[in-house]
């Protein structure tokens, strides 16, 4: 059944800003009987941002700006988490408005993103009151990075990368830069070429070493057979690292590069290449 609400100044335009997060280390453990995979990762939130418009209207309507975003406007994460809440609440029509700007196939969860802080707006705008619980739980619905950001504080995340523990992890006294390559990555395709494996040691306690020892400690699985498929992305690895990087890693299953530096790098070289370079991160 339903839950029949009372809307007070839903009226109002309401924008929030949703952020990308990096996978500091992947390991792929095994695959699952319904098709996805065990994993472990550090999720870290990211100050790139897209921005996310909502707005009571007569009919349903969805449209973007910036970055075109692949496939059927019907397929957004958004969408679908509108439905999953109008199955539980009587909610009116509204117009979504998305302003991308988030690297698409980059391994930063942006559509992920778009959808679980859509789901905060919504229940902000009509006073839903889900909980922290509730909202992760319909993010879980949607993708296996979704619901990190609920909570978008560093976690460690495993089973499907959706269950989580905390971590004690603050990369704000460093600098950081991530490096977009001109190539997208299908994660789809990324998964098919990955040979899942028990790491020999957790994640969970590689991250406590110091960064300057995380470099060929901390992996990422997806590397080996993308670096194989795009070297462009492995020349951007190894360019930050030459830059001066404590560590460098591809984030969830790419193309994007992040890098984890005491100081401010040039990158310049890289910006020639072609790249989109986010700094000071």
């Amino acid at each position: 059944m339903q839950a029949v609400l009372s809307y007070n100044n839903c009226n109002k335009k309401m924008i929030c800003f949703p952020n990308a997060k990096i996978n500091i280390g992947l390991n792929v453990v095994y695959r699952r009987s319904d098709g996805y995979h065990n994993l472990e990762t550090i999720f870290y939130p990211l100050q790139i941002k897209d921005a996310l418009e909502v707005i009571e209207a007569s009919e349903m309507g969805f449209e973007t700006s910036g970055i075109e975003i692949p496939g059927h406007a019907n397929e957004n994460l958004c969408l679908k988490a509108y439905d999953l809440l109008r199955n539980d609440f009587d909610l009116p029509n509204i117009n979504i408005h998305l302003h991308k700007n988030i690297p698409i196939g980059a391994g930063l969860g942006g559509g992920s993103a778009n959808a679980a802080f859509f789901i905060k707006l919504i229940s902000d705008k009509f006073s839903l009151d889900l909980s922290l619980d509730k909202m992760q739980n319909y993010c879980r619905l949607l993708g296996a990075d979704c619901a990190f950001f609920i909570e978008n504080k560093p976690l460690f995340a495993y089973d499907k990368g959706d269950v989580f523990k905390p971590v004690n992890l603050d990369l704000s006294p460093y600098y950081l830069a991530l490096v977009m390559p001109p190539v997208h990555v299908s994660t789809a395709d990324a998964y098919r070429g990955v040979v899942p494996k028990i790491p020999q040691q957790s994640l969970e306690e590689l991250i406590k070493l110091p960064i300057q020892n995380w470099q060929g400690k901390i992996v990422n699985d997806f590397e080996a057979h993308i670096f194989k498929a795009h070297p462009q992305i492995r020349n951007v690895k190894a360019n930050l690292i030459d830059a001066g990087a404590l560590f460098a890693l591809m984030s969830g299953s790419g193309a994007s590069v992040f890098g984890i530096f005491n100081t401010k790098p040039d990158l310049s070289l890289l910006k020639q290449d072609g790249c989109l370079v986010f700094e000071d991160l």
